[in-house]
């Protein structure tokens, strides 16, 4: 502020002249769907996971979003697909995946843990979408047996939940049971069952579980 005429010709500068504005830079996020090709899921079901993924994608897609794609079946997780922005060749690494086989839910959460490092360490922000019912009968060894597989499973997702990463848990059962909620829980995730969810409810949960 200018003194008044007469006095002597100085700014005086108060604290609350002063606006400070900070632009908060929204990082890039990458999708990373892991889904359960087992045949616990069976086939049918295997396919409407494979339609809910494809509904995500477009979505991701549209938000400029890059998707990842990896499946878990037998004894093994795979890495379908890295990060991407192509939404064509998401769509043709979904449409040819197989199913049949054991449930190796801990190899698949320990492949989305190691696949979300990656994109942490180049600067973007990684979201988790398990499509999964949950029964894990093989273990973190690819030994078979349902209650070591369920505790390896559990115990690597509350590893991966005590990180922050954000995670979303679609229960891809027929009719759903206590199995993949309680992986939501471990992850400190949400949780959706499939057989209730309709595309816009999808589409709306993975937006809420979507970092800011």
């Amino acid at each position: 502020r200018l003194r008044p005429a007469g006095s002597s010709a100085r700014v005086d500068v108060r604290p609350d002249d002063f606006r400070v504005i900070r632009h908060k830079e929204r990082s890039q996020t990458t999708t990373i769907f892991a889904v359960d090709a087992s045949g616990s899921s069976a086939l049918e079901r295997l396919a409407e996971a494979k339609g809910a993924v494809e509904l995500l994608l477009a979505e991701c897609y549209t938000r400029r979003d890059q998707v990842a794609l990896l499946a878990f079946r037998g004894k093994a997780a795979e890495l379908l697909l890295p990060p991407t922005r192509s939404l064509v060749r998401a769509k043709r690494s979904l449409a040819g995946l197989p199913g049949g086989g054991g449930t190796p839910l801990a190899a698949g959460i320990l492949a989305a843990s190691e696949l979300a490092d990656v994109v942490r360490r180049r600067g973007e922000t990684p979201l988790l979408v398990f499509l999964t019912d949950g029964r894990a009968n093989i273990g973190r060894d690819g030994a078979p047996g349902r209650k070591p597989a369920m505790a390896d499973a559990l115990a690597m997702a509350r590893t991966l939940g005590a990180d922050g990463t954000a995670a979303l848990v679609i229960d891809i059962s027929v009719r759903p049971g206590p199995e993949a909620a309680a992986l939501a829980a471990a992850l400190g995730g949400r949780y959706l069952p499939l057989p209730k969810a309709d595309s816009r409810t999808l589409t709306d949960m993975v937006s809420s579980a979507r970092p800011a």
